[in-house]
Formats: structure tokens, C-alpha cells, sequence
């Protein structure tokens, strides 16, 4: 397969995994292209690996957990809380999905990283430890405290009077 072909075939599963692992879909546009800049340059090597698909994965990953310290931009945004109306309607699905991802977007890359991996990609503890290069028990520690930080967030919310 050649790189072309590899690109055509798989940049939409790549873009829509960096999205959702950035929460920014510019970001994610600009971490892919770095990295399939880089894997372009490597791609013989790429080629001959049995999935050269799980390699760009994790060469995502490790660009996203860089990114900020590589190139040193933050672009500051204006956060401003979703309205949410006293009666749902069908847009409150699309305001829970843009509350996870900004509540999220709050976490550590790498607890950002394993829920991702692991909720989204549904990936085991495992692969998440050998993309991440670390053991499965800190996958699982990384996991635990994501998730406390997301409840602890949402409960704090609650006591401060907004609508959960």
C-alpha cells in the first residue's frame, strides 16, 4: 500500500480520533498533518509493519501530549456555559456531548488521552499502556483519576447552583 493510498483511506478515522482526542477539531487537523508529515517520511519503514494504522495512532498521541510543550501557543477562547432550557429538546444531546468534551478538555493530556483510548476507541488497558508506553496499573491510575476529576467537577457545578 503506499502512503496515497494509506492517506485516501484512513485520514477520516484519524482526524475524527484526534478530534475527539483534542477536542478541537483545528488542533486535530494540525496534529494529524504533523504527523502524517512525518510518517511520509518514514513510510517504507511504516509500510512493512503488520499495522501501520496502530503505529500512527499512537504517533498522535504522543504529538498531542507534546503539543503545547513543543510549540508553546495557547489560543485563549472565551468559555461561555451552555444555556440549557427548562424543557430538553433535541438539541440537549449536543449540549451534553460539548459539556463532556470541554469538561474533558480541563484533564491532564494523558488521563485526557486514556479516556479517549478507552470510552471512545474502546481500547483495553493493555494497548492503552503499550500506546502510551507505561504499565496497564498507571492506565488504570490515570483512568481513576480522570474520572474522580470529572464527578468532582460535575458535583461542584451542582453545588453552585447551575443545572446539571
Amino acid at each position: 500500500m503506499t502512503f496515497e493510498e494509506f492517506v485516501r483511506a484512513r485520514l477520516p478515522a484519524l482526524l475524527r480520533f484526534a478530534t475527539v482526542l483534542t477536542g478541537d477539531r483545528g488542533l486535530a487537523e494540525d496534529v494529524v498533518q504533523e504527523v502524517l508529515v512525518r510518517a511520509h517520511g518514514r513510510w517504507r519503514r511504516l509500510s512493512g509493519m503488520a499495522a501501520p494504522d496502530l503505529y500512527v495512532r499512537r504517533m498522535i498521541v504522543n504529538e498531542f501530549i507534546s503539543w503545547r510543550r513543543r510549540w508553546g501557543r495557547v489560543v485563549p477562547v472565551e468559555t461561555v456555559a451552555p444555556v440549557r432550557p427548562d424543557t430538553p429538546d433535541h438539541t440537549w444531546v449536543h449540549a451534553e456531548r460539548q459539556e463532556l468534551a470541554w469538561r474533558l478538555a480541563r484533564l491532564p493530556r494523558r488521563q485526557q488521552t486514556v479516556l479517549v483510548l478507552r470510552y471512545y476507541e474502546d481500547r483495553t488497558d493493555a494497548e492503552i499502556a503499550e500506546l502510551l508506553g507505561c504499565r496497564p496499573a498507571t492506565v488504570r491510575g490515570y483512568a481513576a483519576r480522570a474520572l474522580a476529576a470529572l464527578r468532582t467537577d460535575r458535583q461542584s457545578t451542582v453545588l453552585a447552583g447551575e443545572k446539571p
